[in-house]
C-alpha cells in the first residue's frame, strides 16, 4: 500500500514538472511535413484535443531533436500562406503540452519566437476589445475584452532558465489568446460578439 502511494505521488510530481514526450506524440511531430495539419471546432476528435488541459515540456525534452523539430514545423506552419496567423499553440498541431509560437511584432524583424511551458503570470491595464480570430475556428472572428499589459512565463529550451517577458498592446493579446489554448480556452467562450466572415 505504501509502495503505491509513493508511486501515485511520483506520478503526480511528474506530471506537474512535466513528463517526457510519448511516443504518440512523437509520431505526431515527426509523422508530417514543415506544414502540419491544424486541428478545428468541426471535427469531435479534434475538438477533443483543443479543449484539453496542456502538460509542461520536461528539461529533457526542451533539449530533443523532437523539440526542436516541433518548434521548426509550427513556425513553418503558422507562416505558410494556407494559415497566415500572428501565433499558434501545440494543442492547436495535436499536441497537449505548454508550447506557444508569436510573432513578436514589437521586437525588429517582427520573428516568430517560440515559447515553452508558457504561463502568463499576470495581467494589468485597460481592458481593451479587439477583433480577434483563431486557425481552430475557420469562418469567424470576434471581438474580445484582454488586458493591455501581461507578463510570460516560459522556460528557455537551452539553459532551462525560467524568464518572464512583459508584453503590452497587440502582442500581449496575442500571448493571452495562445496561453488561452493550453488551458483549453477558445477565444469564443470569452466573448458573444462573434460574426461569419466569408470565403475564410
Amino acid at each position: 500500500m505504501k509502495l503505491k502511494m509513493i508511486l501515485l505521488l511520483a506520478a503526480a510530481v511528474a506530471t506537474v514538472q512535466g513528463c517526457g514526450l510519448s511516443r504518440k506524440e512523437k509520431e505526431i511531430i515527426n509523422g508530417q511535413g514543415p506544414v502540419m495539419h491544424v486541428l478545428t471546432i468541426g471535427n469531435e476528435a479534434e475538438y477533443a484535443v483543443l479543449r484539453a488541459q496542456s502538460a509542461d515540456f520536461s528539461a529533457r525534452d526542451l533539449r530533443s531533436e523532437e523539440f526542436r523539430t516541433l518548434v521548426e514545423k509550427m513556425i513553418s506552419t503558422v507562416t505558410d500562406p494556407s494559415q497566415d496567423g500572428v501565433g499558434i499553440a501545440a494543442p492547436q498541431v495535436g499536441l497537449n503540452r505548454r508550447l506557444v509560437v508569436v510573432c513578436r511584432m514589437d521586437l525588429p524583424g517582427e520573428p516568430y519566437l517560440p515559447y515553452a511551458n508558457a504561463y502568463i503570470e499576470s495581467t494589468w491595464g485597460d481592458t481593451l476589445t479587439v477583433r480577434e480570430g483563431c486557425l481552430s475556428i475557420p469562418g469567424i472572428r470576434g471581438n474580445v475584452p484582454r488586458p493591455e499589459f501581461a507578463a510570460v512565463r516560459h522556460t528557455d529550451p537551452e539553459t532551462l532558465e525560467v524568464k518572464v517577458d512583459t508584453v503590452s498592446g497587440y502582442v500581449a493579446r496575442i500571448f493571452q489568446h495562445e496561453v488561452d489554448h493550453l488551458e483549453g480556452i477558445l477565444y469564443t467562450d470569452r466573448t458573444n460578439d462573434t460574426w461569419t466572415v466569408p470565403n475564410d
